[in-house]
């Protein structure tokens, strides 16, 4: 395994963008929207950060762990599992399902697919 910093670098970045926007940006769309695209890129990059190596359909598999995420909030998995007053599960997984989050979720899954072509990794 070989580190690329180059995409661990821009996980950060983008994973204190994230942070701000979810502890003081209180809209209706740059939370709710930009913040679900965002976290695709998050998670991508950061797995080619310390894997360092280009991984075969990573953004669409990331896209469907983004809708497993979405089908355990319609099926409360959080209540399920009895951790409602965890904060940070609450937060981790998320507490409403909503179809635009898995539309955010393509939305950033199509700029990584976008990326890898144009970068033809």
């Amino acid at each position: 395994m070989k580190i690329n910093k180059r995409y661990l670098a821009i996980f950060l970045i983008l994973l204190i963008i994230e942070v701000f926007i979810a502890l003081f940006v209180h809209d209706n769309f740059i939370r709710p929207y930009i913040g679900d695209v965002l976290v695709v890129i998050v998670i991508y990059t950061f797995i080619r950060g310390i894997i360092g190596r280009k991984i075969k359909n990573l953004p669409i598999y990331i896209f469907l762990f983004g809708v497993l995420v979405e089908i355990l909030q319609y099926f409360r998995i959080v209540e399920l599992l009895h951790l409602q007053n965890s904060r940070f599960f609450t937060i981790l997984i998320g507490t409403s399902f909503d179809v635009k989050d898995i539309i955010c979720y393509f939305v950033g899954t199509l700029i990584l697919i976008f990326w890898e072509v144009i970068n033809k990794e």
